[in-house]
């Protein structure tokens, strides 16, 4: 068989004839990243198979990220999505194959045919409702859901191309470089925050998917990205011609803040109150034409122009337009949001059980005998708790309330009511007192660890970041002004800007005395680290080092950072930096890793990245000891005790690796509970003490587990 030729715009003049076993039939589009082929197996099985575009091939970075398309898209295989069959990310032309499914793109078939009507419209959006469930629920954020990328099947819509990097998708740029995703149909929230991402964005895309579907153009529409980014952020959407009954549905989706819009069980639930039952009849219209069932998974950026249009139908009616949401100054976490969980496990513990002792850990791990324990003491409140160790209890918050647990059964031993929801680390035993660092607010108030009752409280300047170091709270204001706040008193310590930070966030470190503040030099050209002492705010060291830097960690003088892409804000490298003798050590990452997180003991980095790699680096010989491929593709910060490093997976589950070997040694079940079609934004850490490993699920359980011997769990 000659090889094929593709004339379209930017494909290779000559296709591989073969990519793997399989033989490239013809060319069904050409996407971003590479071109998708009919191809055979040699049983004869029709399959669609990408290929990489040699230029990219070449480029260690989009290797990277094929093989992160590869992992999310085997990761979410199903019954709404392409199911991949092969693949090789490490061909000379990487390239995956999944299972041919016959049916037009979404885009296509509205180019050919028209808007949809309002009975397809509502099993198109309960389908594509269905398939988000099940891709976030193994942790998948799709961050590109748009018309060519839905195909129509006879069975429901499938969602196809799981690729995060699309370097000629779309013509609009940054100042530092590209936007991920499609404009038209991107949330308000990547072109805020692109490295904060989560699955309400592909809930806001849904919206603007069937807006398309409903009227052959987009809710925000023009020739230019830059117009349709700006009325993505700032405008109402245009729903006119979409059929009444859906309407205020997709205007929910549409929110502009994430909160506010529908999870996908939701738009389920609503949708079953649209239409009691849905019909079997097949989403391909009978008027498509012939050829219309060729189609593959190839992106393009322009399926939002105007289509031919019919009449609108009798149960399209003019949609009111919603109050613009007010603008929101939230301070947020740095953590990239891209990927989650794997696989998924159904809980079968139910809210507000007495701890439950679970099994005897093995002779000899403790002074006294230890039972794990789980327990969820405190129903009525939603979300993962998040607990830190202090005087032998673990201090514990959650949705408004903050409590303490016995360790060594998780007996309730006190709750306090408080006044926020938001935490994003957990309460500290901080002066003697148990702190709540709630992300923001006007007041502070410290607790008896004891009785839990408040033993000062106070007013304070509006903070935006706080962070507990030396005995002191650090308060972030919005001028940028650090309040140091005692931690025994409550009493203002000092007041002051740290120079060269306009909005310093603090980094603080077990056994490290001082409080670090990193921010970018500008243009990407280096970071700026001081070091602050918590008790006086006195710089004690200031240091400009090269690259986008996040510390991570502190030993034997040092500080760890990550070095991350000043553009997708991918991990690069790990660097160690010495202020006595002002010596840089960099170890360069073999791939660049997304959404990573560290933890440092001795010379000793373990990293965990979005997509499940788990990797140990070792600055003593300067060398990775090891890396894993474990289940999650995405987890907690890892925590080490140096025998073991232990993660917190998004379903519940509680991992233990061996530090030395990178051997996967014990996994706790998961437990999910009601919300299981929730994602979480971050993902607390499991908490190392007395040989014993202490973690937190989303059904709102706390548990305890041996740490001396995970087989056992």
């Amino acid at each position: 068989m000659a090889p094929q030729r593709n004339a379209g715009a930017g494909a290779e003049a000559e296709l591989p004839e073969y990519a793997g076993h399989y033989r490239l039939e013809s060319c069904l589009g050409s996407g971003g990243m590479g071109v998708v082929h009919i191809a055979r197996s040699t049983s004869g099985m029709k399959l669609a198979v990408k290929v990489v575009h040699a230029e990219f091939a070449k480029d260690p970075e989009f290797r990277g990220r094929f093989r992160q398309e590869v992992a999310a898209a085997r990761r979410v295989s199903g019954a709404f999505t392409a199911s991949v069959v092969d693949a090789d990310p490490e061909a000379g032309r990487p390239w995956m194959a999944t299972l041919f499914i016959p049916g037009p793109t979404l885009s296509d078939q509205v180019k050919r045919n028209g808007p949809m009507d309002a009975a397809q419209l509502r099993r198109l959006m309960a389908g594509l409702a269905e398939a988000l469930r099940d891709i976030h629920r193994v942790g998948v954020v799709h961050r590109d859901l748009k018309p060519s990328n839905v195909l129509l099947a006879e069975d429901g819509p499938k969602v196809i191309d799981f690729g995060i990097s699309r370097p000629k998708d779309s013509e609009l740029r940054t100042e530092t470089g590209k936007l991920i995703g499609t404009p038209p149909f991107m949330a308000p929230e990547q072109f805020r925050r692109p490295r904060e991402v989560g699955p309400a964005a592909d809930v806001f895309a849904l919206g603007s998917v069937m807006v398309h579907a409903a009227t052959g153009r987009g809710p925000f529409d023009s020739d230019s990205p830059y117009v349709v980014a700006y009325q993505v952020v700032h405008d109402e959407p245009d729903l006119t011609d979409v059929p009444g009954n859906l309407a205020p549905l997709i205007l929910r989706c549409l929110a502009k803040e994430p909160e506010d819009r529908p999870t996908p069980d939701e738009l389920m639930r609503e949708l079953r109150s649209v239409a009691a039952s849905y019909d079997t009849q097949a989403f391909i219209p009978a008027q498509r034409t012939d050829d219309a069932g060729d189609a593959g998974d190839a992106s393009d950026a322009g399926d939002t122009g105007d289509a031919a249009r019919p009449e609108p139908e009798g149960d399209r009616a003019p949609v009111p337009q919603r109050k613009r949401s007010p603008r929101r100054n939230v301070l947020l976490s740095a953590a990239a949001l891209v990927l989650a969980a794997g696989s998924v496990l159904a809980s079968v513990l139910l809210f507000g059980g007495d701890p439950t002792p679970q099994q005897e850990a093995p002779p000899g791990t403790t002074a006294t005998a230890f039972r794990a324990w789980e327990t969820r003491a405190v129903s009525g409140s939603k979300g993962t708790p998040r607990c830190s160790y202090g005087a032998e209890q673990l201090l514990c918050a959650r949705s408004g309330l903050v409590f303490a647990l016995d360790s060594s059964d998780g007996t309730l031993l006190w709750r306090h009511s408080a006044a926020t929801t938001r935490w994003s680390v957990p309460p500290v035993l901080s002066g003697g007192l148990v702190q709540p660092l709630a992300d923001n607010g006007r007041h502070l108030e410290a607790l008896d660890p004891v009785t839990g009752r408040p033993r000062w409280e106070r007013s304070v300047p509006a903070y935006q970041g706080i962070t507990q170091a030396g005995g002191m709270l650090l308060l972030t204001g919005a001028d940028g002004t650090v309040t140091g706040v005692d931690s025994a008193s409550g009493a203002t310590g000092w007041d002051r800007k740290i120079p060269g930070h306009s909005a310093p966030s603090f980094s603080a470190f077990p056994g490290d005395p001082l409080a670090y503040v990193a921010s970018d030099i500008g243009n990407g050209s280096g970071t700026r680290v001081t070091a602050v002492d918590p008790a006086t705010g006195d710089v004690r060291w200031d240091a400009r080092l090269e690259g986008a830097l996040k510390p991570v960690g502190t030993a034997n003088g040092s500080v760890f950072f990550l070095s991350v892409d000043e553009v997708y804000g991918d991990t690069e490298a790990v660097v160690r930096y010495t202020p006595e003798s002002g010596a840089t050590s960099e170890l360069a990452l073999p791939v660049s890793r997304q959404g990573a997180h560290a933890t440092v003991r001795g010379d000793l980095v373990y990293l965990l990245a979005g997509g499940g790699s788990l990797e140990a680096f070792d600055f003593g010989t300067r060398q990775r000891l090891w890396h894993l491929e474990t289940s999650l593709s995405r987890g907690s910060a890892p925590v080490t005790d140096g025998s073991h490093v232990f993660i917190s997976a998004p379903d519940g589950r509680l991992l233990a690796v061996d530090a030395r070997t990178g051997a996967l040694v014990g996994q706790t079940p998961a437990r999910l509970g009601a919300n299981a079609d929730r994602v979480a934004a971050t993902l607390p850490e499991p908490t190392v003490a007395d040989h014993h490993v202490y973690a937190t699920a989303p059904d709102g359980t706390v548990f305890a587990v041996t740490a001396r011997d995970p087989a056992s769990w």
